[in-house]
């Protein structure tokens, strides 16, 4: 194939990206949508220090559970489970990641309850402030943004 043919295509995934304030530190979030897989990443500084999986496939039973009264409640479905791939570096910070994780997954199911693919969530956070709800919420509002 010659220089002349080739033919300049953007990237083929859907993507989107927000970049805000949390905890008074520069956040960049983007989503990409592939076949089988939604992935997320939540970085500051540039950095992803942590992989976290959500299978996004729901059982019968589970199915039943989103459907009745208080599904839409802010607090992560209960047939969703996070699973740590990569990081972590100690409790606290594994416990967050997948508390991440399980939200973000929740809101995709919420979005669209026949969503069968997983989530891959990767999460870069400099400091993990569990004292306030301040900063979990500040990144929940930005990933919402790309979803």
């Amino acid at each position: 194939m010659s220089e002349d043919t080739v033919r300049e295509e953007p990237f083929p995934s859907p993507s989107r990206q927000a970049t805000g304030l949390v905890n008074g530190v520069e956040t960049e979030v983007s989503s990409m949508s592939f076949s089988d897989k939604i992935m997320v990443t939540i970085s500051q500084g540039g950095r992803l220090a942590q992989w976290v999986q959500v299978p996004l496939a729901a059982s019968s039973a589970a199915s039943v559970d989103m459907a009745l009264p208080g599904a839409g409640s802010l607090l992560p479905s209960e047939h969703l489970t996070a699973t740590t791939l990569l990081g972590g570096g100690n409790a606290e910070r594994e416990t967050m990641g997948q508390l991440y994780a399980s939200q973000i997954a929740s809101l995709l199911t919420l979005r669209n309850p026949n969503e069968r693919r997983s989530l891959l969530l990767g999460l870069g956070l400099q400091k993990v402030d569990t004292t306030t709800s301040d900063s979990f919420y500040d990144v929940v509002e930005l990933v919402q943004q790309v979803l």
